[in-house]
């Protein structure tokens, strides 16, 4: 692969492992939604999406009527596609750097203020009022726990009062930095430092490969 395509294949993807790195080896947890979770992660998958699919399926018909204005247009469709992932998407809160068992009641305590009348069933809870309606997952391995909706009636303002009250209790929330952490910093950190390398003692073919790409 030559120096441009393997900077901008491992560019975006490198900077989020090492956000993603330094998130689990902090001292408090980080709340998220599902929306911005997922925007995320497009946004780190793109520099493979354009060296990869994009680049392979190009349309030459499109090519030869457009010119270099067809990446403009593939890369916006894929932002397109990526909006509409997130907005079809069942509402959903992930939160980095913490158990289940120290979010709990933390959640529990968020839920009872928020909806008296809130049931929960093992992992399940229903909030009536709210119109909210959520199952809690967790990922032992990274620490991560996700509420995401399990009910057909979810109502958009009842996940953000659960977002924030459950971001107010968060805030409280002492943890130990997550082992798993310094790897995908120290993975991220890695790959910056090769896109760095390749990019300073390659500048002339970066740039002749950038121009090369646009030329199709």
């Amino acid at each position: 692969m030559d120096p441009f395509r393997l900077c901008l294949a491992l560019g975006p993807l490198a900077v989020y492992l090492a956000v993603l790195g330094i998130v689990n080896l902090g001292r408090r947890p980080l709340i998220t939604s599902g929306a911005r979770d997922t925007a995320a992660l497009a946004i780190a998958l793109c520099g493979l999406i354009i060296v990869g699919p994009i680049e392979l399926f190009m349309p030459q018909a499109a090519v030869m009527q457009f010119g270099m204005y067809v990446w403009v247009m593939l890369v916006a469709f894929y932002f397109l596609l990526a909006t509409l992932w997130v907005l079809t998407q069942r509402p959903r809160l992930v939160v980095y750097n913490v158990s289940l068992d120290e979010i709990r009641p933390i959640l529990a305590e968020a839920v009872g203020r928020l909806d008296p009348d809130a049931r929960w069933a093992g992992n399940s809870v229903l909030m009536p009022k709210q119109h909210v309606e959520f199952r809690i997952e967790s990922f032992a391995l990274m620490r991560n726990v996700t509420l995401t909706a399990s009910g057909e009636v979810q109502h958009y303002q009842g996940w953000r009062n659960l977002e924030s009250a459950l971001a107010a209790g968060l805030r409280e929330l002492e943890v130990r930095p997550n082992p798993q952490g310094a790897g995908m910093l120290l993975l991220g950190l890695l790959m910056v430092a090769t896109v760095l390398w390749r990019v300073a003692s390659e500048a002339q073919q970066v740039a002749e490969a950038f121009r090369d790409m646009l030329r199709l």
